[in-house]
């Protein structure tokens, strides 16, 4: 059986001419120069690519332009920004039971509650102020979770860069406003 590897006697592919240098033991290799003109090359095809930056908030995430490249989709296990949902009359569904509140871990949601109005027969107490601290929500989903009328909701909804703090924090109107498309029915009616 013939072997290409070299025996001890200094026989092989390589015994009759110049043997090729351990990688890395050329001139070229020593200089970089491949590793340096492999950079350019890919820096070069990627330069050239279409872009796959987002220019967030000018640009949205949902334009269709971006479908190609996966990001026109939200993720559906994506939590955004809060909404209030609205009951079929349009009122909030929120009873002001203070269970989100004392579930959220960040301590970012606020309610004071007040006696409904006496035509709203189908519940006792709705919230008079109902904040939510964005800057101090860790969107854990919780609040979500702990609502036993599901009167509140993380949507898919990027949330929008401000210039102050105090528009960070979402008042009950604002919440109610939020995604209007949001307000679709989630759990079935019991």
């Amino acid at each position: 059986m013939i072997h290409a590897a070299h025996d001890d006697h200094g026989h092989g592919p390589h015994a009759h001419g110049d043997p090729e240098p351990a990688p890395g033991e050329s001139i070229a290799d020593r200089t970089y120069v491949p590793a340096v003109l492999r950079g350019i090359k890919l820096t070069l095809a990627r330069f050239l690519q279409k872009k796959f930056t987002v220019e967030y908030p000018e640009e949205s995430v949902y334009d269709a332009s971006y479908a190609d490249r996966g990001i026109g989709a939200s993720n559906p296990r994506h939590r955004g920004e809060h909404i209030l949902v609205k009951d079929e009359q349009g009122r909030e569904k929120c009873v002001a039971c203070l269970l989100c509140m004392a579930a959220c871990p960040a301590l970012c949601i606020h309610i004071e509650p007040e006696p409904a109005p006496a035509e709203w027969t189908d519940r006792e107490r709705r919230p008079k102020v109902f904040e939510i601290d964005m800057l101090r929500c860790i969107y854990c989903g919780y609040c979500e979770e702990a609502c036993p009328c599901d009167a509140i909701r993380l949507t898919p909804k990027f949330y929008q860069p401000t210039t102050s703090r105090t528009e960070r924090v979402y008042d009950k109107q604002r919440l109610l406003e939020n995604n209007p498309d949001a307000q679709v029915p989630q759990r079935p009616r019991k």
